[in-house]
């Protein structure tokens, strides 16, 4: 076990948050859960996300405290949301232990970590991997933060606290690539080594149509771009509902040209998506609170500003052709590129390990995928898959809100979660979608003003 410098400021960070409180330590997290390319410790292969260790202090200020620990502990209850993704995380876990060895060498999988065989960059017979290992923990750690974060959002002020936090990624995404922009442009990209010292593959340097591809703070650009969807669904709803405008919709805007400029399809091809479920949302407020502010800006001008462009383009020839070659290099002929055809390759036989597990799976962590949900079949099978949707089902619908910003937050939460499942879609090579995600589903499934809430509280208090 070694620790990086990294691991020491965020020790430091963690130790300072918690005697300041869960505001600061939800904040933190929130700051940490952005650095995907640091490794705050080594513990033998396993890299240590700094955010894994700020989920620990948290863990520690969370449980205590008397009436968020019960908060947490309720998130888990039958029909909840936390009751579906912890029998996604039993299930998972039983499945990455006896999956591998019950149906061993009975098909060929792309192993997402070492096996027992060579490696050939080809199929190996199934059987345990050490990611088997890795992923469980990742998942302990997604399901602990969910609880822990929701626990907090339980109150009032917690549920604020959690929403500033969450800002504070969208903030530190931004300023991220920014450096990572500078840094290039000045050749002085060593100085971001200190937070891309994780043990895996980096491509930090990569260039396409003769652009750099920002990675901000992360492995790679699809990462970056799967990360600024879900910044972008969530910074731009709080913009229609008109939560400091100023700040969000600086995000929201800055979040559609980054996406543009890191030239991963992952976010071409989203981005799309992602304003579609914008102007979405902004008829639904429309017709829940009536038009006004920025949601009437948004429905009325988007639309002509796409005619605006299209009619633009379609008049300069010169302008359509360079922009569809670029789509056309970066999106629409990805599926035939070297990359394409290898991660088209990974699905096809993703799906024949989901079929010939007999719909149960090969265990968690055991195959490598180029999609979430051919990660979830042949990962965890028709059980996890389904423990998983209900998961999602519950924290995004269903829930009564008790006030507008209670439900705009939501809302902006929700779509948030859903940018970062459009990315999910089309590169997850797990089940693992980060702490990011999480928090936003905790922040969605969080009932800050239920009466229930309240007579608990008052029921601690008069137990003291």
């Amino acid at each position: 076990m070694s620790i990086a410098f990294i691991g020491i400021v965020s020790v430091i960070a963690g130790f300072s948050s918690f005697l300041l409180g869960n505001a600061a330590l939800v904040r933190m997290l929130g700051i940490s859960a952005v650095l995907g390319a640091a490794a705050a410790l080594f513990i033998g292969a396993a890299n240590i996300p700094p955010a894994h260790v700020m989920l620990g202090f948290l863990t520690l200020g969370v449980l205590a405290d008397r009436s968020t620990a019960h908060a947490f502990f309720r998130e888990f209850h039958v029909g909840r949301p936390g009751f579906w993704l912890l029998m996604l995380l039993v299930y998972g876990i039983v499945s990455a232990y006896f999956a591998p060895r019950i149906f061993a060498e009975w098909t060929d999988i792309i192993p997402l970590g070492r096996s027992s065989y060579a490696e050939t960059g080809s199929t190996v017979p199934l059987g345990p991997v050490s990611s088997n290992m890795t992923q469980s923990v990742y998942l302990i750690s997604d399901v602990l933060c969910f609880g822990l974060v929701a626990a907090v959002a339980a109150r009032p002020d917690g549920f604020d606290f959690v929403l500033k936090a969450l800002i504070a990624y969208c903030v530190a995404n931004f300023l991220f690539a920014l450096v990572d922009l500078m840094t290039y442009l000045t050749g002085t990209a060593s100085l971001m080594s200190f937070m891309r010292n994780i043990r895996y593959v980096l491509h930090v340097d990569d260039h396409i149509a003769g652009m750099k591809r920002i990675v901000g703070s992360f492995t790679e650009a699809s990462s970056f771009a799967r990360s600024t969807l879900g910044v972008l669904g969530f910074s731009g709803t709080l913009w229609l509902a008109g939560y400091r405008p100023a700040l969000t919709g600086f995000l929201t805007f800055s979040a559609m040209i980054l996406v543009v400029m890191s030239t991963s399809s992952t976010g071409l091809a989203g981005a799309p998506v992602i304003m579609l479920l914008l102007y979405v949302t902004g008829l639904q407020l429309a017709l829940m609170y009536g038009l006004h502010g920025h949601s009437l800006f948004f429905m009325l001008m988007a639309p002509l500003c796409v005619l605006a462009i299209v009619l633009l383009v379609a008049i300069d020839s010169t302008t359509w052709n360079q922009i569809y070659d670029y789509v056309s290099l970066v999106v629409l002929d990805k599926a035939s590129s070297s990359s394409g055809v290898q991660r088209g390759g990974w699905n096809e036989i993703a799906w024949e390990n989901f079929l010939q597990s007999y719909g149960l799976g090969v265990g968690l962590g055991t195959v490598r995928t180029s999609s979430l949900l051919y990660a979830l079949l042949a990962g965890v099978g028709i059980p996890g898959t389904f423990f998983y949707f209900a998961f999602c089902f519950t924290s995004f619908v269903g829930r009564r809100a008790t006030s507008f910003h209670e439900h705009t937050v939501r809302i902006a939460a929700r779509n948030g979660c859903l940018g970062l499942m459009v990315g999910d879609l089309v590169v997850s090579p797990s089940i693992d979608q980060g702490l990011f995600f999480f928090m936003l589903a905790a922040l969605s499934a969080a009932s800050p003003g239920s009466q229930q809430e309240k007579s608990r509280n008052l029921y601690l208090v008069g137990a003291r």
